[in-house]
């Protein structure tokens, strides 16, 4: 057996001592060496070479490991940390929003962090694998890999799953297609958008198509579309945001779990209570708009046209709001100017991963007195509120919330006020 030296693992074979959990969620031993599925101060026997190793044996295990709940943990790469204790582990992904507000120069007081309840998702997206005529397998891609693991267990899927194996089972015309369902479940039944689908030759045949829609039937399903084109809808997919209920335009962004949306509109509210105007940046079909707009009147932008159609079709269904406007802009290369933000007294803003490094300098800019910033990635998040903090803003809090459970992923909200 060899052991391991400073700066990779030399041998076939070694045995680790895990000191942390890296940013990815795997465990690292000096050198460093990441050893997937391994926790802080577990002695451990790996096999591979230089920077990464794959466990084989655990010879003293931490006091926080725990058995996973899921028989695919492992070999689906949905999930890197289903063996750590929830409490440690949550405190590890509320330390990732430390270290990247620390290496931006941002202290503030963290709070304690929002955990979604398993088996709470909305949203998923499940890759779909050919494995002979009529045959379809469906699943998550595999921890580093493109194959599929089929997925069987899953409490909120295993009814719909023989269905959704129909649905998939036509969209093989194409030797190049790789479908990907894209499923939400709503107030009216489920919403499935297909994308990966080769559409050279003019796409699906008519039969194919109609394969889809007998299948989606036998299944009680609300709607499927194919990259935003209906195949089929039995019934519009309706969701329920705040007090208002709105039409789901195929493809829509939405947060993954309501009790994290929940969580994280109420901290946004209750930080810009007050607020006679409020502009929300990167609107999207109106998560955070209509309970912004039981404070003060909104005005809603986002570049998706179509989420701003369904946002300002839903005002009807929530009346006794303040005002709401909208507006299809894209903030990336049209961002929302400090002097268009003159009349507002508040301005929410929530991102993609990417972040919004020349919205949050206009912002900067302004003259506004109160924002608060959504975000999915802490990295970007502190790039952001450093252009904020040079303009005087001091970021007062943050709210950890975490909506991917055994993820490495954690999200925030972060309130700033000068």
């Amino acid at each position: 057996m060899g052991t391991a030296q400073v700066g990779s693992v030399r041998s076939s074979e070694a045995v680790l001592t895990i000191d942390q959990v890296a940013g990815l969620g795997d465990g690292r031993a000096p050198g460093p060496v990441f050893v997937p599925f391994t926790l802080p101060g577990e002695t451990v026997r790996v096999r591979g070479e230089g920077e990464r190793a794959e466990l084989t044996e655990i010879l003293v295990a931490s006091s926080d490991r725990v058995q996973p709940p899921c028989p695919h943990f492992g070999a689906c790469g949905g999930c890197a940390l289903q063996h750590w204790a929830e409490a440690p582990c949550l405190a590890w992904k509320v330390d990732q929003i430390r270290a990247d507000l620390g290496r931006a120069g941002i202290e503030t007081d963290i709070l304690s962090p929002i955990a979604s309840p398993p088996h709470s998702r909305r949203r998923i997206a499940l890759h779909a694998r050919r494995a002979g005529p009529g045959n379809v397998r469906l699943g998550y891609k595999a921890r580093r890999s493109w194959d599929l693991v089929e997925i069987a267990v899953c409490p909120r899927l295993i009814r719909a799953l023989p269905q959704l194996k129909a649905v998939a089972e036509p969209l093989f015309q194409h030797p190049k297609s790789a479908p990907t369902l894209h499923l939400t479940w709503t107030a009216t039944g489920l919403d499935v958008d297909i994308t990966g689908v080769e559409r050279k030759s003019g796409g699906l045949s008519a039969d194919r198509r109609m394969r889809v829609a007998a299948a989606a039937a036998a299944g009680d399903m609300a709607r499927v579309t194919l990259a935003g084109e209906i195949l089929y809808q039995a019934r519009q997919p309706m969701i329920r945001l705040g007090p208002a209920t709105v039409a789901l335009p195929p493809g829509a962004f939405l947060q993954a779990v309501p009790q994290a949306e929940a969580a994280m509109t109420a901290f946004a509210c209750a930080a810009v209570a007050g607020a006679g105007r409020i502009a929300d940046l990167f609107c999207g079909v109106g998560t955070f708009t209509f309970p912004l707009a039981q404070i003060g009147a909104v005005h809603a932008i986002d570049s998706e046209p179509l989420s701003v159609k369904a946002l300002a079709g839903a005002v009807a269904t929530a009346p006794g709001l303040k005002a709401i406007t909208t507006e299809p802009r894209d903030l990336f290369r049209r961002p929302f100017l400090a002097q268009d933000l003159k009349r507002f007294d508040a301005v929410v803003f929530d991102p993609p991963r990417a972040g919004a490094a020349a919205q949050a300098a206009e912002i900067a800019a302004s003259k506004v007195g109160r924002v608060v910033g959504v975000s999915c990635n802490p990295a970007t998040f502190a790039r952001d509120a450093q252009l904020l903090i040079a303009a005087g803003f001091r970021l007062e809090r943050v709210l950890p919330v975490d909506q991917f459970l055994w993820s490495p992923h954690i999200e925030l909200v972060g309130v700033f006020a000068r």
